[in-house]
């Protein structure tokens, strides 16, 4: 903060608060003089005939009223000049108490604008409302240096999910320019894979991007949740098949509930739930896909016996590209946002999508609910 700023803060906030004094006590003053004037003479003369009588003369009771009017106006005077004063004063003392937590949230948010992130207010002890407004900036802080921190990591994860496939078709490019390797049948199916890699991952940021920044367009029609159940049973059945892994749908709990859903975008959000629950789930384990009415609300549930995941793995579940340890493996051909889209499809439903686990070796299971 320039020495400008500091000097013209605080000058401008006590020329206001004293102003503002200065001018309540002008008012007051001006109001007491005046009904002093009004009021004062008359009452005084009664109390006077009453004590002194006939014993006074006309010159001497007008004498003693002038007397009592000066002595009024004066006292009134002095009693302005003190507390004007008494004003300057506490609007000296109150103006150094807001300086210092005022000058300390200006340099904080004058830091935040530059990029520091980790800057903080500290502790401004004032028992006031400066105090909530700290509070508030720092948690505006944190919440903006949280932003930062997934941009940064989101970026790095970004490269790492991009590198593999263009090292691939770079190579693969490479190679049939120098004639080592020949465009057959082995070769278009690596490249196919590889392209299809990258135009499945730049779908996917477009449509978390799409949902985060609310223009996602939801065609909405009243859904049956079995039909719901049922056809991504019908949709995965054959990879858990291939793979050796059992699928097991009970659709009680849903019997004859309906929901008012985007059918595709749920569709997505089941198979993204299944796909990731068989891909963590080893040959001779089982995946159970069931249902739960509670309250208003519709919770169907994906539980696989797999590899299970950490605490910290369950909090990092939806993030986009997050790695962790083989909780968090991914085969070569997903784009890593899998779960991300599916918690902001839900989200834009009006639902909610958790994950839970009781450990590694324990399982996942991954709940996702929706209005009825």
């Amino acid at each position: 903060m320039s020495g400008r700023t500091r000097a013209g803060l605080p000058s401008g906030l006590a020329a206001r608060l004293l102003t503002g004094q200065v001018l309540v006590l002008f008012a007051g003053a001006l109001t007491a003089a005046g009904v002093a004037a009004a009021i004062g003479p008359r009452i005084f003369h009664q109390h006077l005939l009453r004590s002194a009588g006939h014993m006074v003369t006309a010159s001497e009771r007008a004498h003693i009223e002038m007397a009592y009017r000066d002595a009024s106006l004066a006292s009134v005077a002095v009693a302005l000049m003190i507390s004007l004063l008494a004003a300057t004063v506490v609007t000296w003392l109150l103006t150094q108490r807001i300086r210092r937590p005022l000058d300390q949230v200006t340099d904080a948010a004058r830091e935040l604008t530059r990029g520091h992130f980790t800057t903080r207010v500290p502790d401004i002890a004032s028992g006031t409302e400066l105090d909530t407004l700290a509070e508030a900036f720092n948690s505006m802080a944190a919440r903006l240096q949280g932003v930062e921190d997934t941009r940064r990591r989101m970026l790095a994860d970004l490269a790492h999910e991009l590198r593999t496939p263009i090292s691939v078709l770079s190579a693969h490019h490479e190679g049939l320019h120098d004639g080592v390797t020949s465009l057959g049948t082995e070769s278009r199916a690596i490249l196919a894979e590889q392209t299809d890699r990258l135009a499945r991952l730049a779908d996917d940021i477009d449509a978390v991007s799409t949902a985060e920044e609310g223009r996602l367009t939801l065609d909405l029609r009243s859904e049956l949740i079995t039909d719901v159940m049922w056809a991504a049973h019908r949709g995965m059945r054959e990879r858990f098949a291939d793979k050796g892994v059992d699928l097991v749908v009970d659709p009680v709990g849903a019997d004859g509930l309906t929901a008012r859903i985007d059918r595709r975008r749920i569709g997505q959000v089941m198979t993204n739930l299944l796909t990731n629950a068989l891909r963590h789930t080893s040959s001779g384990g089982v995946v159970t896909l069931t249902s739960e009415h509670v309250g208003d609300e519709i919770a169907l549930i994906v539980t696989d016996s797999g590899e299970g995941m950490t605490g910290e793995h369950v909090a990092h579940a939806f993030e986009r590209f997050y790695r962790g340890s083989s909780a968090r493996t991914r085969d070569q051909t997903g784009s890593g946002i899998g779960l991300t889209i599916s918690k902001v499809l839900v989200d834009a439903h009006r639902g909610s999508l958790t994950a839970a686990s009781a450990g590694p070796g324990e399982g996942a299971t991954f709940t996702m609910t929706l209005p009825c």
